[in-house]
């Protein structure tokens, strides 16, 4: 009898097929101040959404002066109670013409108690102004931070995947690009951009004074750019902004304190009375950049990524945070719709306005700076003649500071 015999045949367990990335409906990338206002706000109406990005240290001695819409949108994400302590109200803004022209008009100034505001804007340290953003990021429910730098976007079954830089991939049916002025979503988007430089650069830097600035922050317009002095708490401390040549910046941050100090003292009149350096320095270069369209392929670029300006007239993270709380509503009303937040449908109006909105303060800020640099007479007579109208005709200088601190065109509902 023959006995069959068995045979085991050996099989190799099956390979688990790799995770799917984590799904978002919104996933953003960048932790700077506008990255971090559009993650809350759409966390804060229910949108699952990711923040990409490392929370780096932020350089020290920045300060931003927040207008007003800036600070209802912080207000709304529940962040200006924590910034409000640490930041000195802009009353009132004074202009001094100091380039030496024939055509130099009297001192102008402005007081937000003509429009029926405390103040203009709030004056603030950049870094207290990202660490409080931070700080409520990582409590927000519906928030997931990944703290990785993005390696890349890419389209795959009708969403965008990011692929980070230690390894993880996560996919949203929108990213929105808050990656700063040298955006490597941007650059990979194919958006056409349009840069341009100025032969200046930006002083920056904190000061304390012996005379109290009375909540009046004051722009002198000299022949090589705006020198700006800017409130901070306390009365006797403010900020400073020297846009001045590329060489005498660079010669001016070269010199020890004492002899800064008295250069800005000069430079202020002495208006504060005398100066001390009160904080670390930096020297911004001058420089531009716009990009067509703020929108591609499931990306919406907002922030530094869409629009850069030079540090003159507290236009670039206003803008910033304009574009935030503009996102917030883009992606608010699709979802009310029921349509994909990045579908072309529901970015095209963000696309449109933001892009007017961007075009329009880039125009004014380089149309400010250029006419300082010539000395023609006809550009320093239109100069001198607009500062005198907006002096002496109350409608129109009412006018002109409500659309620059509360500007009409688009207007998020979180900055009305």
């Amino acid at each position: 009898m023959t006995v069959p015999v068995q045979t085991s045949v050996q099989t190799s367990p099956a390979r688990p097929s790799p995770a799917a990335p984590p799904r978002f409906a919104v996933a953003v990338v960048g932790a700077g101040a506008a990255g971090l206002a559009a993650a809350l706000a759409l966390a804060r109406d229910g949108v699952e959404t990711a923040l990409v990005g490392r929370h780096a240290p932020v350089a020290d001695g920045r300060t931003v002066a927040l207008l007003d819409g800036s600070v209802r949108f912080l207000t709304a994400l529940g962040a200006w109670s924590e910034i409000a302590p640490h930041a000195s109200p802009l009353a009132e803004l004074q202009i001094v013409d100091d380039t030496g022209s024939l055509f130099r008009p009297p001192p102008a100034r402005f007081s937000a108690a003509e429009i029926g505001l405390d103040a203009f804007g709030w004056n603030v340290e950049s870094a207290r102004l990202v660490e409080t953003l931070r700080s409520q990021a990582r409590t927000t429910p519906g928030l997931t931070l990944f703290e990785a730098d993005s390696a890349g976007m890419r389209l795959a079954d009708g969403a965008a995947v990011l692929d980070l830089e230690d390894g993880r991939a996560l996919s949203a049916q929108l990213v929105v690009g808050a990656d700063g002025g040298r955006s490597p979503l941007r650059a990979a988007s194919g958006l056409r951009t349009r840069e341009w430089s100025y032969p200046q650069a930006a002083l920056t830097t904190l000061l304390a004074h012996d005379r109290p600035h009375r909540d009046i922050s004051t722009e002198f317009h000299t022949r090589n750019g705006p020198f700006t002095l800017v409130p901070l708490p306390g009365g006797h401390r403010s900020s400073l902004v020297w846009v001045t040549a590329e060489r005498a910046a660079k010669r001016l941050s070269g010199l020890d304190d004492a002899d800064l100090a008295a250069a800005v003292e000069h430079q202020a009149r002495s208006m504060l009375g005398a100066m001390r350096i009160d904080g670390p320095r930096g020297l911004v270069p001058m420089r531009g950049l716009s990009v067509e369209r703020p929108v591609a392929d499931r990306l919406a670029l907002i922030g530094e990524a869409a629009h850069v300006f030079p540090p003159i007239g507290a236009q670039g993270l206003n803008l910033g945070l304009r574009d935030a709380a503009a996102l917030r509503d883009a992606v608010f009303s699709a979802r009310e719709a029921n349509r994909d937040p990045g579908a072309p449908a529901s970015l095209a109006g963000f696309g449109r306005t933001r892009g007017v909105d961007a075009r329009l303060r880039g125009a004014a800020v380089d149309m400010l700076n250029r006419s300082l640099l010539t000395s023609l007479l006809p550009v320093d007579a239109l100069r001198g003649l607009g500062l005198v109208a907006l002096s002496a005709i109350p409608p129109l200088r009412r006018m002109v500071m409500r659309e620059g601190v509360q500007p009409r065109l688009g207007a998020p509902s979180l900055m009305r």
